[in-house]
């Protein structure tokens, strides 16, 4: 009788586990049906035109336009800039993601002070985009297709690789918590939501390849800068400063992992 309870008790759990497996995939694949009926009419699209109108029009103090701001490619160079950043730029001294070169630009082509620029960087639920979130919109839909290629031969971009990495997997706060604790497992989710393993390259492809994007339950794009401070609010951990040194060199060591995706942003989340 013992026997058969303990037969009876395996057997109730391997059907309770694939129950929750199956129950998982299902709801997997329903996200990915509704993902894909709303792709072809992304939201985001309208916040790209926002940005472009933001890029060419003369503002600040200076009255320029950004369409002379370096991202890397040269002046005025925005095909495929995104997938290339973080990257090493001379006259700033410094490695710099997008959103950093960004307001690096602003500041000193459109005489921006930086304090006005970083003032409200993420807008509000059913808010119209921040400046910065349309302007990131606008150039990283412009290297759709490009692929990613984080450059890694000057000594400060190596440096930004090995700081992202050891805070990639560094544990603190609260409740003992890294980056690697939800991203670096294969197959691990939280409540419907996969959670790419951000170690392995194809998944890492896939998730750089896919921010910014349209985040359909707080209709609003948001942008990476954005991704990284809410994992750290998750984890909580003090509030990541926007586009501070620790959160370019956490984007450096992702895009390094996602070497050669294809970048397909703006996508579209939940």
């Amino acid at each position: 009788m013992k026997n058969f309870v303990i037969k009876a008790s395996l057997a109730l759990s391997c059907t309770s586990i694939f129950f929750q497996q199956a129950m998982a995939q299902s709801a997997a694949d329903e996200i990915a049906k509704y993902r894909a009926m709303l792709a072809d009419g992304n939201p985001a699209e309208l916040v790209e035109a926002q940005g472009e109108a933001l890029w060419t029009s003369k503002r600040g103090p200076k009255n320029v336009s950004l369409e002379q701001c370096d991202l890397g490619k040269g002046v005025g160079v925005i095909k495929g800039a995104y997938a290339a950043l973080p990257r090493y730029f001379k006259d700033a001294d410094m490695v710099m993601d997008f959103e950093s070169r960004l307001v690096h630009c602003m500041v000193q082509l459109q005489g921006f002070t930086r304090e006005e620029v970083v003032k409200k960087p993420f807008s509000a639920q059913g808010e119209r985009a921040t400046d910065l979130e349309a302007l990131t919109a606008y150039v990283v839909g412009e290297s759709r297709g490009s692929k990613i290629l984080i450059s890694q031969t000057h000594p400060k971009e190596k440096a930004a690789y090995a700081r992202g990495e050891k805070m990639f997997y560094f544990r603190g706060g609260p409740y003992d918590f890294a980056c690697a604790s939800c991203h670096s497992v294969t197959g691990q989710r939280i409540r419907l939501q996969d959670l790419p393993n951000l170690s392995d390259p194809v998944a890492a492809q896939k998730a750089f390849a896919t921010w910014p994007a349209y985040r359909v339950s707080q209709g609003a794009v948001r942008t990476m800068q954005w991704r990284l401070n809410d994992c750290f609010r998750q984890q909580r951990f003090p509030e990541l400063k926007y586009a501070s040194a620790t959160s370019i060199d956490l984007i450096t060591f992702l895009g390094v992992m996602a070497k050669n995706g294809s970048m397909d942003a703006p996508a579209i989340k939940r």
